[in-house]
């Protein structure tokens, strides 16, 4: 098979629509799925569960899923409960972060955590994430069992190297990398790597779905970090600066640090440690990270992972499937345009 170069163009004007599109049939049943296994007898449990997974989520996660299945000619219906599963993971870890965080803002909406309080987000997001077990036990593969119960755990190291990484100016490059490889990309990853398993497909395409979907991840990530310093709470669905209040070392910190003059690394210093946290100190934080062009290059990093995941998959056959998992990685990275 010949594999076709195609050149990211973040640019353009790309969508998420021609992936929507070719999944809607296969996402309609992951959304019963989904519907389905988060009921309970206790009220409180759908309740707080719906109001995230109803929130406004793309389902990047499953679609990329249902995508990868497509990709590979799958006819089957194992994905999608497997699909639903990758949901559940993802949405008790949104749980479980906004907790950790503090946010009260998720995808534009209150937190449920600020609705119903800790306690019970928490606990909800341990329903989902044992509700997301039973599904992978159910399709009956050890293989896909452990693929996800990997990339679950990977996740939880991720969010705790990032708990033990906050207000610590000396963190570098590498070590955010780790982090965010770990609590964004290695869900990114199972997701697409799965397809390949039910699918009965050979190490190397199931390798290289994996490749796609974890720099698919890095690049999204990286955008989301970027776009935390030029954007608002209507662009984000969170609120500008969350990041910098709660002193997360996200690349464009680190950059910006990096290049400051004494004056703006004394200022960095004392933000991370919790102590600059205003509006005016975030829009004085916004400033030094453009003057350092600190989110253009964290930008280019992410066009530059992106890119990647467009080639990883470049030895697949051409066509829709193809056409719509390169334009979801030009979206990704085209959000901060």
């Amino acid at each position: 098979m010949t594999a076709t170069v195609h050149r990211l163009n973040p640019h353009g004007t790309p969508s998420l629509d021609p992936l929507m599109a070719l999944v809607a049939q296969d996402l309609n049943l992951v959304n019963s799925v989904i519907l389905d296994r988060m009921q309970s007898q206790i009220p409180l449990i759908p309740e707080l569960a719906g109001h995230l997974i109803a929130g406004g989520g793309k389902r990047l996660r499953p679609m990329l899923t249902l995508a990868s299945a497509k990709l590979l000619g799958y006819e089957g219906t194992r994905h999608h409960k497997l699909a639903a599963s990758v949901e559940f993971i993802h949405t008790a870890t949104l749980l479980h972060d906004d907790v950790v965080d503090g946010s009260d803002l998720r995808r534009g909406r209150r937190t449920a955590n600020i609705i119903w309080g800790n306690p019970a987000s928490v606990l909800v997001g341990d329903f989902l994430f044992s509700r997301s077990f039973e599904l992978m036990v159910e399709d009956g593969s050890l293989k896909v069992l452990k693929i996800l119960s990997e990339a679950s755990a990977i996740i939880a190291e991720g969010e705790v190297n990032q708990l033990t990484a906050a207000r610590r100016i000396d963190i570098g490059e590498e070590r955010y990398l780790e982090i965010i490889g770990a609590k964004t990309a290695a869900l990114f990853a199972a997701a697409c790597r799965i397809a390949a398993v039910v699918a009965e497909r050979d190490q190397s395409e199931e390798m290289a779905l994996d490749a796609y979907g974890r720099n698919l991840g890095i690049a999204f990530q990286l955008v989301d970090d970027a776009i935390d310093y030029v954007s608002d709470a209507g662009t984000m669905g969170k609120d500008a600066g969350d990041d910098f209040r709660e002193g997360k070392m996200t690349l464009p910190v680190i950059l910006a640090y990096a290049r400051g003059n004494d004056d703006a690394r004394a200022f960095w210093k004392e933000a991370v440690a919790g102590r600059r946290i205003s509006d005016d100190d975030f829009m004085h934080a916004v400033a030094l990270v453009r003057d350092s062009r600190a989110v253009d290059d964290t930008l280019a990093r992410a066009r530059h992972y992106g890119q990647r995941a467009i080639d990883a998959i470049g030895g697949f056959a051409d066509g829709a499937a193809k056409r719509a998992m390169i334009e979801a990685v030009e979206f990704a990275v085209a959000r901060a345009y």
